[in-house]
């Protein structure tokens, strides 16, 4: 077999964070693009005592006095100015005496400029964070305290991931996540059966060998060897790259082992996933449009361009797992600044934009990710579409969720868990081997708490 270095782009942008995508191209909102080279550099515990200040977000919606706020955002530049132009509108109609000034700032952009403005005094009353960042600014205590507005629209699980604490300190205006996407025509030809919710890893890799068999050029399944699928898998295993308080590395766990021993062997053993001679320059969301793979772990952003491209049926279904399901997730939240003197009123636009039906049918028109709510009937427009068929697939998902162990060396970490893996996945290490140097060199380079 031909071999493969395999590597991850891992650079850090300032303060900016994201948790890593699972690879495909570029057509992802803004904050989904740089999930794969964007790391953390700060802490994700954050430590911020509740301010105890609560936010009355009524007087604001009934109109007591004139206000303006200003509003900054990211994940609208990517195309989305018009569609979150029209929601203020709509929520201006409902509350005229709340100006919104809205400011759209591109992603390469918006992190250097917000954490100069924070430092500086002149941050907006309310803006948008991705989730690592929202966790270093709630760190760094410059987040007010959302104790005055109605939650209970929220989705729970996307609401819990902007807590403190207990305490709320974010609304989270959207969400997307990670599913198993897979053709269901080299399934027929294979005389395979279709993966489901209940499939483990075994049943997928059971399946990639009847779809390799169909021919030398196809695959069964592309999953990047990189540090970011390798901690969800590690999950799915029962693993983790840190023990429980954080103190300590556990890269060479058992459990981390068989994971990363499943990962390698697709491409190194049963050559189920193809080396880089083999992909022959394509890209992993490329081969997957050919027709010539059978099964790819990716975003859910990946629907319109592989509803545009290709030819064939296809569907989805929540990952597979291992001794358990754990699963990407992404979104991003809307906060308050602590220091603005109209709280009240950012409170009351940040909530409106998260949670109301009127702006999450419109984010769902736009097509534009997906309004992080519990009500079904509102959200039965986004299951409608097809394909794929199986959209459900996509909230099931988030009831397995696996979070990135984000310390202040992340980038590190993930640099050399990534290289060792690297050398793994060309056949210049065993997947134990791997994993013992990182252990070693992380224990070595990298000081916990």
């Amino acid at each position: 077999m031909k071999k493969r270095a395999l590597s991850v782009v891992l650079t850090a942008a300032l303060a900016a964070t994201v948790l890593a995508g699972c690879g495909g191209k570029t057509d992802a909102p803004a904050q989904e693009q740089a999930a794969s080279k964007q790391e953390p550099q700060e802490s994700a515990q954050p430590e911020q005592e509740p301010s105890g200040e609560s936010i009355d977000i009524s007087a604001a919606e009934e109109g007591a006095g004139e206000v303006a706020i200003t509003y900054a955002n990211f994940n609208a530049s990517g195309g989305n100015e018009e569609t979150l132009q029209k929601m203020y509108e709509a929520f201006h109609a409902a509350n005229p005496n709340i100006t919104v000034n809205i400011e759209t700032i591109g992603y390469d952009d918006y992190f250097t400029q917000m954490q100069t403005r924070v430092a500086g005094g002149t941050a907006p009353d309310c803006y948008e964070l991705n989730i690592e960042n929202f966790a270093a600014y709630a760190n760094k205590g410059v987040l007010a305290e959302l104790t005055g507005i109605d939650v209970s629209g929220y989705n729970a699980t996307a609401l819990s991931a902007f807590q403190v604490n207990g305490s709320q300190y974010g609304v989270p205006g959207n969400f997307s996540n990670v599913v198993l996407i897979y053709n269901k025509d080299l399934f027929d030809q294979a005389g395979a059966s279709y993966p489901d919710d209940s499939w483990t890893w075994d049943d997928a890799m059971a399946a990639c060998e009847k779809i390799s068999a169909l021919g030398d050029d196809i695959y069964g399944i592309y999953q990047p060897i990189t540090f970011n699928e390798f901690f969800k898998v590690a999950a799915q295993y029962g693993g983790s790259v840190l023990n429980e308080d954080r103190t300590a590395f556990t890269i060479n766990s058992p459990e981390n082992l068989q994971a990363a021993q499943m990962m390698i062997d697709k491409i190194v053993v049963t050559n189920v996933q193809p080396t880089e001679s083999q992909m022959g320059g394509m890209g992993d969301w490329d081969l997957f449009e050919s027709g010539r793979l059978g099964m790819i772990p990716t975003g859910i952003w990946a629907f319109g361009a592989f509803t545009d491209a290709c030819d064939f049926n296809w569907d989805i279904c929540v990952e597979p797992g291992g001794t358990k399901k754990a699963t990407h997730f992404f979104s991003n939240a809307l906060v308050v600044n602590k220091d603005s003197d109209k709280k009240e009123a950012a409170a009351a636009w940040i909530n409106w934009l998260a949670s109301s039906d009127e702006a999450a049918k419109m984010r769902i028109e736009a097509g534009w990710d997906l309004p992080a709510i519990s009500d079904n009937s509102v959200l039965s427009g986004y299951l409608e579409i097809t394909p794929p068929d199986n959209r459900q697939a996509v909230f099931d998902s988030l009831n397995y969720l696996a979070a990135a162990p984000i310390i202040e060396e992340y980038s590190l970490m993930a640099d050399i868990i990534t290289d060792k893996l690297s050398l793994a996945a060309a056949g210049e290490l065993t997947a134990e081997e791997a994993l013992n140097q990182a252990q070693d060199e992380c224990s070595a380079q990298i000081k916990l708490q």
